[in-house]
């Protein structure tokens, strides 16, 4: 590690290096532009550098001294990383580049606010690592995401540039999903089809488009009430016009690629997979376009006029677990006829209509009504159950047919089955970012733009994560975890008349430095330190302070 300082008429530029050999020669690495910096700190980092082995005995003179300094390593490792997949470089060199890129590292390192991503810039090297020259608070942070909602376009097409240089990719993955909201005043909150299981609470639309093998790569929100098949519209216009290729591929969810999504595809030269919805599979069954036999091959297809294709599947363990569902469901509704047989056995006065009617409800609520029927014989409720209507109501358990227009030249069968699969990974995706590590609820924010903003925090943060867990799939450790160690090591500031110069950073632990080695990270021996201070404007309230 050394600074490399050179001088070309008025202008000098400095800069810390470091020397390192690969396959026998001698490479050098830049870690950071120290050009901005003064001589008295140029000349502070020299001499740190020249004495780095025996930094305490620098601290003979009054006026230098060591003190612990910031967080580092964990910031490090997810800004390497963040370099590394091109995010920094996509985000740009501006301050606001910089500020939404600090707001992606804390988003992956610990998960809230605004204002909590403020708080962890007073206790990690944010400013020295991201190289932000100005303070902030959670009033720039919230301003910043309005920046990303109107320049996402342009970084998701130089983040997408830096990944496929050359080849564009032939196949998309897409998949839609909701999350909840705890207020009434986010402008795209709306009531509408809750996956979360919310009854009663607003929610946004989240349309998540990745490439094949699960990276995303664009992220849109829409309103709470807008249907799945309305969102593929301006993922067309992405393939065709941003993100496009010859041979380009739209993998999609069961309901979501319907007639007229499928017509735009072809109007766009595009391609498609889906699913098929149940009622579809019956209406081809009733056709005799499929039969019910070839749901016994471990993978059929079929060619239909127009240039479709169908290729079906029965999964042997979905066809169990439907059963079992069955057959709990008639427990229960059984649990039910018993307890009201008892109820009446003893009081005579109930009325046997009233029992019945309850037992007919559950059953409606149950959806056995196709099979099972409630009757009553003098003060005795039984279960009627029609066996024909049973074996009709589970010949389709397990069974799946998926839809293409690709011909069997150009994609197989099992490739087509194996594509279809992959959209786990997107639902993957969805669940890190809802619940596990990223978690995008609650959402802070109000304003539209600055809610599009925060999901697309969200993507490139889960980017970095999905990099880094498989980096570390070899560790017994989760990406949280891994994380929070790291953010144990700290520097240690060299200060000379009360102003920091620069950080050294210890040797890390072992432990640590396995972490890092894993990641493919490597840490610099000293940073220049900025002196940037960092606070938020809103401070803890009186009756917090008396609660703590």
């Amino acid at each position: 590690m050394y600074v490399d300082s050179c001088k070309v008429g008025k202008y000098s530029r400095h800069l810390l290096r470091e020397s390192f050999r690969e396959n026998g020669k001698v490479k050098h690495r830049t870690i950071a532009n120290l050009s901005k910096c003064s001589e008295d700190e140029i000349q502070a980092i020299k001499l740190a550098l020249r004495h780095k082995k025996q930094l305490a005995s620098l601290t003979s003179t009054t006026e230098l001294s060591l003190q612990q300094g910031l967080s580092v390593g964990a910031v490090w490792l997810v800004h390497d990383l963040a370099r590394q997949l091109g995010i920094v470089k996509a985000l740009g060199p501006s301050e606001e580049g910089k500020l939404a890129l600090w707001q992606v590292i804390a988003r992956v390192i610990d998960q809230g606010s605004r204002l909590s991503a403020v708080r962890l810039a007073e206790s990690h090297a944010a400013c020295d690592i991201v190289g932000i020259d100005r303070p902030f608070d959670e009033d720039h942070l919230y301003h910043n995401l309005d920046w990303l909602c109107v320049h996402q376009a342009q970084i998701e097409d130089r983040l997408f540039q830096s990944l496929y240089p050359g080849a564009m990719p032939g196949l998309f993955l897409y998949d839609v999903t909701s999350s909840y909201l705890e207020g009434e005043h986010n402008e795209l909150a709306a009531f509408g089809y809750n996956r979360d299981g919310k009854r009663g609470k607003r929610q946004i639309v989240i349309g998540l488009l990745c490439d094949e093998s699960g990276r995303p790569l664009s992220i849109e929100v829409f309103a709470g009430n807008t249907q799945d098949p309305a969102t593929v519209a301006s993922q067309i216009h992405k393939l065709a016009d941003r993100f496009g290729g010859a041979e380009v591929t739209l993998v999609g969810d069961r309901g979501m690629i319907k007639s007229q999504q499928v017509q735009d595809l072809m109007d766009h030269q595009l391609h498609y997979i889906t699913a098929i919805t149940k009622p579809q599979i019956e209406a081809l069954l009733k056709k005799r376009v499929i039969q019910m036999s070839l749901f016994d091959q471990p993978l059929a297809e079929v060619d239909e006029q127009g240039g479709v294709r169908y290729v079906l599947r029965r999964n042997p363990i979905r066809a169990q677990e439907m059963d079992h569902t069955r057959q709990s469901k008639l427990s229960a509704l059984r649990a039910l006829v018993d307890q009201q047989n008892l109820y009446l056995s003893e009081h005579p006065r109930a009325q046997v209509q009233v029992a019945l009617r309850k037992v007919e409800q559950r059953c409606r609520k149950l959806k056995l009504t196709s099979w099972v029927a409630p009757v009553a014989d003098t003060r005795t409720l039984s279960l009627v159950i029609d066996q024909l209507a049973l074996k009709e109501a589970a010949k389709l358990d397990g069974c799946y047919v998926l839809k293409t227009d690709l011909s069997r030249q150009t994609l197989s069968k099992e490739t087509v089955h194996d594509r279809y699969k992959d959209l786990s990974q997107v639902e993957w995706a969805f669940r890190t970012c809802k619940t596990v590590e990223l978690e995008m609820r609650p959402i802070h924010v109000r304003l539209e733009s600055r809610t599009r903003g925060h999901a697309f925090v969200v993507m490139l943060a889960y980017c970095i994560v999905q990099e880094l867990a498989s980096r570390w799939v070899d560790l017994d450790m989760t990406v949280e975890e891994g994380l929070k160690k790291l953010s144990t090591l700290c520097a240690t500031d060299i200060t000379f008349d009360d102003k920091t110069y620069c950080r050294w950073i210890p040797k890390p632990h072992p432990s640590l430095q396995s972490l890092l080695n894993s990641a493919g990270v490597k840490l610099p021996e000293v940073l220049p330190s900025r002196n940037v201070s960092v606070s938020t404007r809103r401070k803890l309230s009186s009756r917090r302070k008396k609660a703590s």
